[in-house]
């Protein structure tokens, strides 16, 4: 078979444009730190890195879901450790209106005191987040949590629980509806607030309206501590979230290294044996180069 001098030079260039081709996809990788320049590279580990890291985009939003959920859960803790303080008060304010030294005047002050107390509550009942929403109104955040009336305070919002996703299996509840909160374990605060206002206002002339007064204090204190109770119960149940909460997000963390170094073992360079493959493939460039500079020299002039 005859080899032309065109073929000789076709091959010669061909051998040429290869290896500049392999070289500079080797000095692509190394300048990118990346063994993958494009899916086609390897497409089974191209599609095993997509799968990681979406799995690894999933776990970033849970994280950050878990920021709203502790903000959201700070913020009503914090009320609810108001609350406590303030519930707290109460029951040093029934202690001085038992004493028997004082009379109708000092309790009248006590009372107008608790009003304002009362009035606090109120206002604790019915805070919002940053964001302007209702924290007790359950799924009714554009709505006060409770209005005043005669007897106490009535709960406009519902029941509802505002779930978010904190980990893959765990839906977590940021609020608390207030009626569970300030209604709730049996006791109505804000009733129990009302009526030991109007036994304070109560006016004490006989014996039977002083033992009248005396079981009327005994029954707040009663009332309040089961109201304190309840709200010390439902801060337990915040604090068991928090702290979940916490929990998770070491897990999420060490799931993310995990997934960072999945990617990496995937789609990095191996530096060492590219800077080798690098340097062979120098070499083989330039003896292509060399060949094809000796076999292009010939020519059939030479031999006549």
């Amino acid at each position: 078979m005859r080899i032309s001098t065109q073929q000789l030079y076709d091959g010669g260039a061909g051998r040429i444009n290869e290896a500049q081709t392999a070289l500079y996809k080797t000095q692509q990788q190394v300048s990118t730190g990346r063994r993958m320049l494009a899916p086609s590279d390897d497409p089974v580990a191209a599609a095993r890195a997509l799968e990681v890291r979406q799995s690894q985009a999933l776990n970033s939003q849970y994280a950050a879901n878990r920021v709203h959920a502790k903000n959201t859960l700070g913020i009503v803790e914090g009320t609810l450790g108001s609350v406590t303080e303030l519930l707290v008060e109460v029951k040093t304010a029934i202690v001085s209106a038992g004493n028997p030294q004082i009379g109708d005047s000092e309790r009248g002050f006590i009372a107008a005191e608790l009003k304002g107390r009362f009035d606090a509550l109120l206002g604790l009942a019915n805070s919002r987040d940053a964001q302007g929403n209702y924290l007790f109104s359950g799924f009714r955040t554009d709505a006060p949590a409770f209005v005043e009336t005669a007897g106490g305070a009535a709960y406009q919002g519902d029941t509802g629980q505002q779930l978010v996703q904190v980990d893959a299996n765990r839906k977590m509840a940021m609020n608390s509806p207030g009626q569970t909160v300030f209604q709730g374990g049996g006791q109505d605060v804000f009733q129990a607030l009302k009526n030991l206002v109007a036994l304070l206002q109560t006016p004490v002339v006989t014996p039977g309206d002083a033992a009248a007064l005396s079981a009327g204090l005994a029954t707040a204190g009663a009332d309040i501590d089961r109201a304190l109770d309840n709200v010390l119960t439902v801060r337990a149940s915040l604090g068991t979230r928090l702290q979940e909460l916490d929990a998770l997000d070491d897990a999420g963390a060490s799931r993310n290294l995990q997934y960072t170094a999945i990617v990496s073992e995937i789609e990095d360079l191996d530096y060492a044996k590219a800077l080798v493959q690098l340097s062979q493939q120098q070499a083989t460039l330039e003896a292509a180069q060399k060949s094809f500079v000796n076999v292009s020299g010939l020519s059939l002039f030479k031999f006549i």
